[in-house]
């Protein structure tokens, strides 16, 4: 695991680019009742759809709600789905992919499974599932980890599958070691390189996802902040107010960029190929 230290003193632009987005986007989460003195759900009818000003940088809504306040209760909101939606992801795929790789008659069936996953582009099955759970962050999490974890098991199969044939493997084989022994000492801490990058592009995927629900409607449920249901807000008055569209998906750009590209930079540097 890199270090902080490790990060910024790297000689890869990606990680450190997209390390220093991540954390603009992590710190903006934690503190965000401390960037703003309004609450993002309060209504001000006498200042609906204020320029931006120092009162409110970003400006004000159609119901006088502060919209910076808004987008960064909405970034904690998007942040605790896609930390949610990658450890669910994370664990499922690991397990379905290290039994895959591991076991080849168990992988026949595994793999025409996943094959029928991948058939479909995930945002439409995070979309199709989300509509008929119902809007909420439970239902969303469970849509887009579903959508997601056939790809993070591929990973771990194929990563499986190349390092059982190691001799260490067959060293442990030869030793009598049990299946679920070498699995888990000997295969899994082997094949966390490709999980942990593919973990951060599930982060950028999450993010756009859990806006692209919010905005059809089917995502967090409103009155409750959330990026997506911010541009579905606005949509209708970008000729008079622009900044209520403007702000919330600049927002979404910069945070899925970092973690897409500190996954890029990630690759990088761990793949031992491409060092060569």
């Amino acid at each position: 695991m890199l270090t902080v230290k490790q990060v910024f003193r790297t000689k890869n632009l990606y990680i450190l680019v997209g390390s220093i987005l991540v954390l603009a986007s992590v710190f903006t989460a934690l503190a965000a009742p401390l960037l703003t003195p309004f609450s993002p759900t309060a209504m001000a009818p006498r200042d609906r759809l204020l320029a931006p000003s120092k009162a409110h940088p970003f400006g004000t809504d159609e119901f006088g709600r502060d919209v910076l306040s808004r987008i960064v209760f909405g970034m904690r909101n998007s942040l605790q789905v896609s930390v949610a939606v990658v450890l669910l992801t994370t664990v499922v795929g690991l397990i379905v992919g290290l039994i895959a790789g591991f076991y080849p008659k168990i992988d026949i069936i595994i793999s025409r499974v996943l094959d029928a996953m991948m058939a479909f582009p995930e945002i439409i099955i995070a979309i199709t599932l989300a509509a008929v759970f119902g809007a909420g962050k439970f239902n969303i999490i469970l849509s887009m980890s579903f959508a997601y974890s056939s790809r993070m098991a591929r990973v771990a199969r194929a990563s499986t599958i190349s390092v059982k044939e190691l001799e260490y493997v067959e060293s442990a084989k030869a030793a009598g070691a049990s299946n679920p022994y070498i699995l888990i000492n000997y295969i899994l801490p082997n094949i966390l390189s490709p999980i942990i990058v593919q973990a951060t592009f599930v982060f950028a995927f999450a993010i756009i996802v859990e806006a692209t629900l919010s905005f059809l409607g089917v995502g967090i449920r409103p009155p409750a902040p959330s990026l997506g249901g911010i541009l579905s807000d606005g949509r209708n008055l970008m000729a008079v107010a622009p900044w209520i569209v403007l702000f919330p998906g600049f927002t979404i750009v910069l945070a899925a960029l970092g973690f897409n590209l500190q996954g890029d930079g990630l690759r990088d540097l761990l793949d031992p190929r491409l060092k060569q």
